[in-house]
């Protein structure tokens, strides 16, 4: 495979080309600043795991100009000081070992990005005074020339701090809206000075920072800059115009472009979610390789290895980056290497392990792998005593549970009612955009038939079938059921989503109503919208997806307005009919929708009864997942993996 062929950035080679790009290191910093054993432990998985190069990052180099010691950001790892070397040499050492290299990526800040009400910057800074993104009721003040030439010193010192300690290059965070692609963008600086007006001023900042780097640390030390080619918003910078900063960049003297797109304002690119193909955001290295003659990094939703060999092979990429995919699994390029490709548990673009997690001032994760930051902690050790232990239902919850308690050596069976595991994540996979996670429910059945776990289909779970097998242990992994609001008039007159999805019932002619703008209804609406001309969603609420991330949210909006769904918000469905539904506006105005099909996805309950029954028997009972709080996938797996580990 060309992926794992050696290459070179710079004067630095590589001996593959396989990038962990930066992805998060937020709660990895002790309470002085001082890297964690937390990151270096995480960093190390990665080199063990067979990265090329590992970015750390991003990393903020000075908290004089912008404060980042105070608030949502205050224990991320620091480098503007001599004392915090100690800790990042231990690190390369680590990373060393195995062979990899490491890349620091560095942020000249937030700038209108800054979170006003946890960071101390009053006021934010900017290039120019525009609204800062997080409250638009507060401007940001324009930088005065002194605070740049701070930042362009200070990046330039934390590179050659970095470098004294075995780090391999840097990498500079020119995109996602933050502060060095403000200056880039005309949106975020109208400012009249050399520092904006025309395309070589707007980049006289970055260049000023590749200049004071090549200066401090070395005109060897190898610098990569990661770009949004294309803003996305009103005004931004069109890929003509990034091409040509590209240009100047190379003859500026940098050794590598790492190629991404989108800002907070537009995700598509920038965090691509489930709901967006397999390696979307990688088209905008293929736009920069003809361009120049450094090498092109690809980035994006790049978790199928043969997906980024395909763009290697193909020669629209030298290097190939991920980030979500190696939280997911930690030995992804060691399994794509040796050919073991069905043992890498995907990344299902669901943010909730990662992003969302940063947003909450927790460390990195991910849903799928509670591993992922507790690396040390949550090894797996063969258990001292072999269990016999009954997992009763085979849904996400119930197969994680299985395939950690049988890896530690207890005997395992698996119940499933159904004739197929997968649980609810049948039904939520069932949209084409949704191939993500069916990916992750066939990862589970093949780690689960690569184990001694006695798989039971078309088996109903009793009391009287628990009695009988006698085990040490049942787990209830029963999932949850659509709730169906009996009290609604009319209610007979329509099935629920999950039926639908899962082909229980069927949806004849061009129309439908569904109850519920949560993430079922919405997603189920955006399939329905593939073969009918007209589909409404009804939502009680203010807001659609009030239970989806903002990160998803935005981009299964967008999905829904290019399917051409309707909505109606703040809106009460009063009755179900044959023929449609009744509803009342938030005005108190009475309108009926007609329609061939309504389907219901207002909320889940737990299948509970089965483990209520239970309780009050001679049985070592424990619950996981949605039987317990019906909720996102997360709960259940990381429920799944630690129950599983203490049995």
């Amino acid at each position: 495979m060309k992926m794992f062929s050696s290459g070179r950035i710079g004067e630095l080679e590589l001996k593959n080309r396989v990038i962990v790009a930066p992805n998060g290191i937020r709660g990895e910093a002790d309470a002085d600043g001082t890297l964690s054993d937390r990151a270096i432990a995480r960093y190390t998985a990665y080199a063990r795991g067979g990265a090329g190069l590992i970015t750390v990052g991003h990393l903020h180099v000075e908290n004089k100009v912008e404060d980042h010691l105070n608030g949502v950001w205050s224990n991320k790892p620091r480098i503007d000081g001599e004392v915090y070397k100690l800790k990042w040499e231990m690190l390369t050492n680590a990373v060393h070992d195995y062979g990899a290299k490491v890349s620091a990526n560095l942020s000249a800040g937030f700038g209108r990005m800054a979170y006003p009400d946890t960071v101390n910057t009053n006021p934010v800074l900017a290039p120019s005074e525009v609204p800062c993104y997080w409250n638009p009721a507060i401007t940001a003040r324009a930088m005065t020339k002194e605070e740049i030439r701070s930042i362009v010193q200070a990046m330039g010192t934390a590179a050659a701090r970095l470098r004294s300690v075995g780090v391999d290059a840097v990498e500079l965070h020119a995109c996602a809206g933050h502060l060095i692609d403000q200056f880039l963008s005309e949106p975020w600086n109208h400012r009249t000075d050399e520092y904006g007006g025309s395309t070589e001023n707007r980049l006289r900042f970055l260049l000023e920072i590749l200049s004071d780097i090549k200066n401090k640390a070395g005109a060897d030390f190898p610098v990569i800059v990661r770009m949004s080619l294309k803003n996305y918003v009103p005004g931004g910078r069109d890929l003509e115009e990034s091409l040509e900063m590209v240009r100047i960049l190379e003859k500026s003297g940098v050794d590598a472009i790492h190629a991404t797109a989108g800002t907070y304002e537009y995700r598509r690119f920038a965090n691509p979610s489930t709901y967006r193909p397999v390696g979307e955001p990688a088209r905008f290295a293929e736009m920069i390789k003809p361009e120049v003659s450094i090498p092109v990094i690809a980035f994006g939703k790049l978790y199928d290895p043969a997906v980024g060999e395909r763009l290697l092979q193909e020669g629209k990429a030298d290097f190939i980056a991920l980030a979500r995919p190696w939280l997911a699994d930690q030995d992804w390029a060691e399994k794509a290497r040796t050919g073991r490709w069905e043992d890498i548990r995907p990344c299902i673009g669901c943010h909730e392990g990662c992003l969302v997690r940063s947003l909450e001032n927790k460390y990195v994760s991910c849903a799928l792998n509670p591993t992922s930051g507790m690396e040390r902690e949550l090894t797996l050790e063969q258990a001292r005593d072999v269990k016999k232990i009954l997992v009763i239902g085979g849904g996400p919850g119930g197969m994680e549970v299985s395939r950690v308690a049988a890896l530690r050596g207890h005997t395992v069976t698996l119940v499933e009612k159904s004739g197929e595991l997968g649980g609810s994540f049948l039904a939520a996979a069932k949209p084409d955009f949704k191939a993500d996670l069916r990916n992750f429910i066939d990862y589970e059945k093949r780690q689960v038939a690569k184990l001694p776990v006695r798989v039971r289909l078309n088996t109903e779970a009793t009391a009287e079938l628990v009695e009988k097998m006698a085990p040490d242990a049942v787990v209830m992994a029963t999932g949850a059921v659509p709730v169906v609001p009996q009290k609604l008039p009319g209610v007979e007159n329509a099935c629920t989503a999950v039926e639908v999805l899962n082909g229980q019932k069927e949806c004849a002619g061009s129309s439908a109503v569904v109850i519920g703008g949560g993430t079922v209804g919405c997603e189920t609406a955006a399939w329905l919208a593939e073969s009918m001309e007209d589909v409404t969603v009804v939502e009680m609420r203010p807001e659609l997806l009030a239970d989806l991330n903002v990160f998803n949210r935005k981009q299964l909006i967008e999905l829904m307005e290019e399917r051409r769904i309707k909505t109606m918000t703040d809106t009460t469905v009063t009755e179900i009919k044959k023929d449609g539904v009744v509803v009342r506006t938030a005005s108190g105005e009475e309108k009926t929708l007609k329609a061939d099909n309504v389907l219901l996805a207002v909320g889940m309950r737990p299948a509970d009864e089965l483990r209520c029954e239970l309780a009050g028997k001679d049985v070592q009972l424990y619950s996981i997942g949605s039987c317990v709080r019906p909720g996102i996938v997360m709960g259940a797996i990381w429920d799944a993996y630690r129950l599983g580990r203490m049995l």
